[in-house]
């Protein structure tokens, strides 16, 4: 978006001034949409059949071998948040990473360790460190419901993925062009074209890549460009997103869960619920941020 935007005058820091507040209190609107939602675990049938047929157990105690977990359990976390925050800083400096020589038929060449080897680096040490620092049991792990339910994700991400991208690429100038003639009657509908471009190619990234040029050509303002840019996370609508089929299995309460309709799910009126009030802001700070 920046890349697109920056020769219009947009700088990150006022990018950043209205997408960082609009989202923030979208998510926390959102988050109280559903904080009263549904039934306590005490009343909940679904969760007291899951608990008798020992499915899920019941909280247990503060033991002490429960506080020695607890502890190891939260250096882990803070171990954890080390390493994203150096991969952060190692993205906003790029001179922190690496650099080698690599032999050439033309000579001897200096190289720079990628973004993405970065990361990968960072994680299997912030991995290998929890195992070494805090007991971390390798197989545990494996065995244990949250990488089961990660390799779920995982297969979902790929496979739908691969599924939305082969759908509009195979329709992209039908798609592109029903949505930029909308766009050129009603401007405000741009909005909705990445909201329904990004529910099929499941990537922010891809819709602002294809919806923000097409914006630029049919002359929208720039500051309706960057108000609607919280629009392309329309990823929650169609619950087959890796991070939302992990959800579902992450919750063994089953109060988390994909509805028989599909789209009914538990992800719906947070996600709309945020969305519609992160555009709300987004709109207002735009007109008084962005020329």
């Amino acid at each position: 978006m920046l890349g697109f935007l920056s020769a219009r005058g947009v700088s990150l820091p006022r990018m950043l001034a209205v997408i960082i507040p609009a989202t923030f209190i979208g998510v926390l609107v959102g988050a109280l949409s559903v904080a009263w939602r549904g039934k306590n675990l005490a009343d909940d049938p679904e969760y007291q059949r899951r608990l008798a047929n020992g499915e899920v157990k019941a909280n247990e105690s503060s033991a002490p071998a429960q506080q020695a977990n607890l502890r190891k359990a939260r250096g882990s976390m803070i171990l954890f948040v080390i390493g994203i925050v150096a991969v952060v800083l190692i993205g906003i400096f790029p001179a922190l990473r690496p650099t080698y020589q690599v032999i050439t038929d033309g000579g001897v060449d200096t190289d720079q360790v990628s973004m993405g080897y970065a990361i990968m680096i960072v994680m299997i040490a912030v991995s290998g460190l929890t195992m070494i620092l805090f007991r971390a049991s390798p197989e545990k792990a494996i065995k244990g419901t949250i990488m089961r339910s990660g390799i779920t994700a995982i297969i979902s991400i790929l496979g739908i993925s691969w599924l939305g991208s082969s759908f509009f690429e195979g329709n992209r100038g039908a798609i592109v062009a029903a949505i930029s003639t909308l766009v050129k009657v009603y401007p405000i509908s741009f909005a909705l074209g990445m909201f329904l471009l990004s529910t099929m190619l499941f990537s922010q990234a891809a819709t602002v890549s294809l919806m923000v040029p097409v914006g630029q050509a049919l002359g929208l303002p720039t500051a309706m460009l960057v108000a609607f840019y919280p629009a392309c996370d329309g990823l929650f609508f169609v619950p087959t997103y890796g991070t939302l089929l992990a959800a579902v299995s992450f919750d063994q309460t089953g109060t988390t869960r994909i509805g028989k309709y599909l789209l009914n799910h538990s992800f719906m009126r947070p996600g709309l619920v945020t969305l519609a009030v992160a555009l709300v802001i987004s709109v207002g700070l735009s007109k008084l941020l962005i020329s």
